[in-house]
């Protein structure tokens, strides 16, 4: 690890200010400091900012909650708001990295969190999200993991959070402090597909703090999140969905369907909840929307499997959800 300075910011507007181009934020660290000692991150300047009064679940007036960037992600998870108005994204949560991890990992941090794709933490290799214009080595490499949706010849790394795609399915909506004042980003937007810059992963703009993240007003209907891995915990998505479903007079009302595992980003399958909107809720329907929410996949050589994994995902969750109205 290269030497760096430290400072503990005061307030929200102290660390806007001390946040430069070679400054990282630090809460929970369960990401950063792997980044660090493998030196794939090497700031100049950590900003502490893992005291400030940003970890309440706090409720909206409108109906809705409010994730400070700060709260754990065990927190968020066991809160029981989020449990009974939001269960997908408690079970999302729950499945992902392991107890000591979510007792530690942030709501913001987890919106942050890089790639685990090997080449990206291997500095001899070439990575494009790395080292702009190095180049891809998981393009003819080991990609079993990769992306099969909304990647580019740059970059065909996976986007790892579980919690993530729940707030996609949830169009969560993320806060954020920066010189220029405060903004709000639709949870669907805050990623960005690699394109040409893969290094570029947000919209964030220099020094821009991440403060909070606001969930709507609950909808009727049930919620779900289901996670395919090679290992019953801790491990990364193959692939998962989340998903939301509301059925009235057996036609559906409302639909949500995002993906995990498949995509550089939480993958909103807008298509998929078209077709959705207003069929009657069956077998035949579900089968459609499944071949919808991965049409366009491009697999590599070795994650051809992911898609129909995908696809059978989709429908299946949708098939349970749908039993439950």
């Amino acid at each position: 690890m290269r030497e760096f300075a430290y400072v503990r910011a005061a307030d929200v507007s102290g660390a806007v200010r001390l946040a430069g181009p070679r400054a990282r934020y630090l809460a929970g660290a369960t990401n950063l400091f792997d980044l660090m000692r493998e030196e794939v991150e090497t700031p100049e300047l950590v900003v502490d900012i893992s005291r400030l009064p940003l970890s309440a679940v706090e409720d909206l007036p409108g109906g809705g909650l409010r994730l400070g960037a700060l709260a754990r992600n065990s927190q968020v998870a066991a809160d029981d708001r989020v449990r009974r108005r939001y269960p997908v994204l408690a079970r999302a949560l729950l499945k992902g990295a392991s107890p000591q991890l979510r007792n530690r990992a942030t709501v913001g941090g987890n919106l942050l969190q890089r790639t685990r794709c090997r080449y990206f933490y291997d500095l001899g290799a070439p990575c494009n999200k790395r080292v702009p214009g190095a180049g891809c080595a998981a393009l003819d490499g080991f990609n079993r993991a990769h992306a099969v949706l909304g990647a580019s010849r740059s970059c065909v790394a996976v986007h790892p959070s579980d919690m993530c795609v729940a707030l996609a399915a949830l169009d969560a909506t993320v806060n954020l402090t920066g010189r220029d004042g405060e903004r709000s980003v639709p949870i669907t937007d805050f990623h960005r597909l690699p394109g040409e810059t893969p290094h570029q992963e947000t919209v964030l703009r220099e020094g821009e703090l991440v403060t909070s993240v606001d969930l709507p007003p609950e909808q009727p209907g049930h919620g779900d999140y289901v996670k395919v891995r090679d290992r019953a915990s801790y491990a990364f998505a193959l692939v998962s969905v989340a998903a939301s479903l509301r059925v009235e007079n057996g036609r559906i009302t409302r639909a949500r369907v995002a993906l995990g595992g498949v995509a550089p980003k939480p993958w909103r399958a807008y298509a998929a909840e078209q077709l959705l909107a207003g069929a009657a809720a069956g077998e035949a329907a579900f089968g459609r929307a499944a071949e919808e929410a991965v049409a366009g996949a491009t697999p590599l050589e070795q994650n051809a499997f992911k898609v129909e994994l995908a696809r059978r995902l989709v429908r299946r969750t949708l098939i349970e959800l749908a039993g439950r109205s």
